[in-house]
């Protein structure tokens, strides 16, 4: 386990605690907390940097004896137990090397996720909820929690589309470089030819902002429109105006917001997502300019596809941006995209 320290020096334990005490050294100081954007900066820098630490330790600590008991390992059936936490070890390792990439301004903020299905009905409906479905198994294995914020199902089966909320540390990080057009291609199970078919659905993921983040919304800006909610929730839902949609007049964004059981709740969501889509256009724009003034003209059309999960005539994920493949297709739509995530922190990108 030599890479350990390696990798830019980020693994270096002794690092790691000096970081970690400059940290709580920083709380301590008078008026710490009458800040609270850099108090919240340094509370989830203190709270990545301890983590990181004890993962590695484990990992260390995990590897001496491994190494330990391989010297003494003299039947089969204990060489293969120990091959096997072997690949674990790596695989966990590989984790936190991943893990340590996250130094974006919001990489360590809850996520927004949006999925919308493409042009093709029931089958880009069905596509649309087989993402959400991977997206969720996902975060079950990242013990992530995921709130639901707003669903619109499909006339026959699926999801027109869905927004939720991805709660854990990193989770923006992890998720950032999700956004864009994934491509399915397979026998429609709708068509009675068993005919192979190409559906079309976009990702789009944010930052959560919290109110520590200044985004200016103007009350004049906004219309509110309140409507019966069609989620579940009780069975008050249904029966008051508890549905909130909100659109920026100015920047024409729409956020609805209908799985709270009051109005009150679910325009205070609603606002939050919208104060997350605004400092992203915000983002956006400025990058743009940057590259206009780099003289780079980037493709920035909404619609070019990042990942395409060919499932008929052969079996392959493939992720166009860094030439990452999975020939097993029901691993990575049950949550197995680890590697392809891996890929694109790493900057692997073409």
């Amino acid at each position: 386990m030599k890479n350990l320290k390696t990798y830019g020096g980020h693994f270096d334990p002794e690092k790691r605690q000096n970081r970690i005490k400059e940290l709580e050294s920083e709380i301590n100081k008078p008026n710490f907390w009458s800040d609270r954007r850099h108090s919240s900066e340094v509370m989830n820098e203190l709270n990545s940097e301890k983590k990181i630490l004890n993962e590695v330790q484990k990992l260390i600590d995990d590897s001496k004896d491994y190494l330990e008991m391989s010297q003494n390992a003299d039947d089969e059936e204990t060489v293969d137990w120990l091959n096997e936490e072997y690949e674990i070890l790596k695989n966990k390792l590989d984790e936190i090397q991943t893990a340590v990439l996250l130094n974006g301004e919001y990489d360590k903020n809850d996520a927004v996720l949006e999925i919308h299905s493409g042009a093709g009905g029931t089958e880009a409906c069905d596509w649309a909820n087989m993402l959400y479905r991977m997206y969720s198994r996902w975060c079950e294995k990242k013990k992530y929690k995921i709130e639901v914020v707003d669903e619109q199902p499909g006339l026959e089966a699926g999801i027109k589309s869905i927004t939720i909320i991805v709660k854990g540390l990193n989770a923006y990080g992890y998720l950032k470089n999700e956004k864009g057009i994934h491509r399915l291609v397979r026998l429609s199970p709708f068509d009675s030819n068993n005919r192979r078919h190409t559906s079309f659905a976009s990702v789009s993921v944010t930052p959560v902002i919290d109110d520590t983040t200044v985004v200016t919304i103007d009350d004049k800006d906004l219309k509110i429109d309140v409507y019966h909610s069609s989620g579940a929730g009780g069975q008050s839902v249904n029966t008051t105006d508890s549905a909130v949609r909100l659109t920026h007049l100015p920047t024409g964004i729409v956020v609805t917001c209908q799985n709270e059981r009051s109005q009150v709740q679910n325009k205070a969501k609603a606002m939050q997502i919208l104060r997350s889509k605004l400092y992203e256009l915000e983002v956006k724009a400025k990058e743009e300019e940057m590259s206009k003034l780099k003289g780079e003209i980037e493709d920035i059309n909404f619609g070019s596809q990042i990942r395409s999960y060919i499932m008929h005539p052969y079996s392959l994920v493939k992720d166009h941006r860094t030439n990452t493949e999975e020939t097993n297709v029901g691993k990575v739509l049950d949550g197995d995209i680890d590697k392809f995530i891996s890929a694109n922190l790493r900057g692997n990108v073409k």
